[in-house]
């Protein structure tokens, strides 16, 4: 609990909202329309569906400094196709993001380098060719930011980040 206290005080601005909504045509649309009318941000936006196939789960990271999160989530109400919405930012959370990063390997000896890199933040190689490796990493943001840095030197050619899911714990 008071890692996630600490996690909430590193970046306060930062809202993680889950809407709960009908797994429908068209609702992803209705969702980001309501944002883009309100003038709202969204930092990330991911979607999937739930253990009940007509339920999905919307994980949406909204920057509060600029828009009220509170007023996102009264928004959200409003449609038709929502739920249940739940602002995560002060709840007891675990909160992960997936990144698959494409990093060039010149050599064998780069090769393994950065397989150990990728050993130390418990990442794993999902590919591998003469000119590249792709790493996927599962974790915080910093987690993957941190990694980011330390690829950085090696030459990083692809970064594809999944955004925040969360899930309140308990």
């Amino acid at each position: 609990m008071l890692i996630d206290r600490i996690e909430a005080q590193k970046n306060p601005t930062k809202h993680t909202l889950v809407a709960i909504v009908e797994n429908k045509p068209g609702v992803l649309n209705r969702v980001a329309s309501l944002m883009r009318r309100r003038n709202f941000n969204i930092e990330s936006l991911a979607v999937g569906t739930t253990e009940d196939p007509t339920v999905s789960r919307m994980t949406i990271v909204i920057d509060a400094s600029k828009t009220n999160a509170a007023l996102v989530e009264r928004n959200l109400y409003k449609l038709i196709n929502v739920i249940d919405v739940q602002d995560l930012s002060e709840v007891p959370s675990v909160v992960r993001e997936l990144a698959l990063i494409k990093v060039r390997t010149e050599d064998a000896k780069h090769r393994g380098e950065i397989k150990q890199i990728a050993d130390m933040f418990q990442s794993r190689v999902v590919d591998v060719s003469l000119n590249s490796l792709i790493i996927e990493v599962t974790g915080e943001e910093n987690k993957v930011d941190s990694m980011l840095k330390v690829l950085a030197e090696y030459g990083i050619l692809e970064v594809v980040r999944t955004g925040r899911i969360a899930m309140a714990r308990g």
